[in-house]
């Protein structure tokens, strides 16, 4: 009788027993199902790469580990390749991968997957204090139609800095009595461009990243919008004046060799020493090189000097606004939720400042742009970082942030006026060059470049080029 009790209680002890590894079976597969899996297509590279994925790892292991998330990043080499492979997934391009979850994005893009259907309105996805915590142009860059619509969840932002060469700018300074004031005015880096040039013995003392920058936001300081954009509508400005005010301080000042641009960007032309400065985005910090390498055997070290980016005589200081924000595709709901939850994490003052420090990118929200939050977080910054950040910082705190609103051929439009000038310029030096070396004087070798003449035909024919774009 103890025998078939026991066994009794044996095979009802067996049959809790499975019932208990089903549930468990069925959790443990529902917990799993339960896991929203979210993935980051980005164009960080380097230090800003390594930021991020290391507050990727921190949120997985934390907020996403209590909330059934898990956060994926993928970088996608260079902007333009991260443009390029979004669009191919949206749509559908044999060999594309699949659509990300969310992608960095700048306007003109989000706004291309938008007209496609394709983009998130993150709205109805925060509070109105929580929009109200945002740098103001940030958040409203994703609103295409004036509607209040946020397309684009900022996470990240730059504007743009001048960066120096000190070590070898000093022996020049020594020299010549000039000083980091005088470069304040674009018309007095010119004049300073010209003083270098002679003292140097023909070399060029400044280069431009991004051309296109200068040419809007140097005619958003002088009174002129050349693209205005109401929903998604372009109206072209192209003021005659402004325009040759901008020419006059760039082209021709490339022209006579006061500027140079030769390396894919402005900190190789500052690694080889074929200049001494350049004005880019304050998170290219990170790309500035410690050393000049002149040959395979003559290299120095050099320190970093962080000015403003330098602004027309007279004018109010307007600065670019640019780096992408995260939009988020269409696709469940959970997925989108979750979405939203990684990238409020992402955008918490101390995340934020964590990713500003890493990477040279500035914090997005009023609390977290801010020295004092930045020294009281605790986090290590060099004193490159410092400068870099301290600088761009007050640009943002104290001047009128500029960036252009998106409409239908924005990028090509863009282009057009990134490189109509920076092109010519490029092959006209060439050919001046040229003459030099054939024994022509300065004078004659630039005289067919330098006319009204020919400033006029590029005019003409770059307003036409982008009056195709106008809505």
């Amino acid at each position: 009788m103890k025998n078939k009790i026991s066994r009794r209680s044996f095979l009802a002890a067996a049959a809790v027993s499975a019932a208990a590894l089903a549930v468990t079976g069925c959790d443990a597969k529902t917990s799993k199902k339960a896991v929203t899996d979210i993935t980051v297509w980005n164009y960080y590279n380097g230090d800003q790469l390594e930021s991020f994925n290391r507050l990727v790892s921190t949120f997985n292991e934390t907020i996403g580990k209590a909330k059934g998330i898990r956060v994926s990043g993928s970088s996608q080499g260079t902007v333009n390749d991260l443009e390029a492979n979004v669009m191919d997934a949206a749509e559908g391009k044999v060999g594309s991968a699949e659509m990300p979850t969310i992608f960095a994005a700048y306007a003109d893009t989000a706004y291309k997957l938008d007209q496609m259907g394709m983009v998130v309105d993150l709205k109805d996805y925060l509070t109105e204090d929580e929009k109200a915590a945002f740098v103001p142009g940030y958040i409203t860059e994703g609103d295409f139609d004036g509607s209040g619509s946020i397309k684009i969840f900022p996470v990240a932002k730059s504007t743009e800095l001048m960066f120096f060469n000190d070590t070898d700018w000093q022996r020049f300074a020594k020299e010549t009595f000039v000083r980091y004031g005088a470069l304040s005015t674009m018309e007095g880096v010119t004049a300073v461009a010209e003083q270098y040039y002679n003292w140097s013995g023909g070399k060029a003392l400044f280069g431009r990243d991004a051309l296109a920058n200068y040419m809007l936001v140097g005619a958003k300081q002088l009174g002129c919008e050349i693209f205005e954009v109401h929903n998604g509508k372009m109206t072209l400005h192209f003021d005659h004046d402004v325009v040759r005010k901008l020419w006059d301080n760039y082209y021709v000042p490339y022209i006579k060799g006061w500027a140079t641009a030769s390396g894919h960007f402005r900190s190789d032309d500052i690694k080889i020493g074929s200049i001494l400065a350049y004005i880019g985005s304050n998170s290219s910090a990170t790309y500035f090189p410690t050393q000049v390498m002149l040959s395979d055997t003559e290299s120095h070290d050099i320190e970093l000097k962080v000015l403003p980016t330098p602004h027309f005589e007279g004018c109010e200081k307007v600065s670019v606004q640019q780096g992408a924000g995260m939009a988020v595709a269409k696709t469940t709901d959970a997925e989108v939720e979750a979405s939203v939850v990684f990238l409020k994490w992402f955008t918490q003052p101390e995340n934020n400042i964590a990713f500003a420090v890493g990477s040279g990118y500035l914090p997005v929200t009023h609390a977290a742009n801010d020295m004092d939050a930045i020294h009281s977080s605790g986090l290590t910054l060099t004193g490159n970082m410092e400068n870099v950040l301290m600088e761009a910082v007050d640009a943002v705190n104290t001047n009128e942030l500029y960036t252009t609103k998106a409409f239908e051929g924005g990028t090509d439009a863009r282009s057009k006026l990134n490189y109509s000038m920076s092109d010519l310029a490029t092959a006209d030096r060439a050919t001046v060059e040229e003459r030099l070396a054939a024994g022509e004087s300065a004078e004659e070798a630039e005289a067919e470049f330098l006319t009204d003449e020919y400033f006029e035909a590029w005019y003409q024919s770059l307003c036409d080029a982008l009056s195709q774009y106008e809505g």
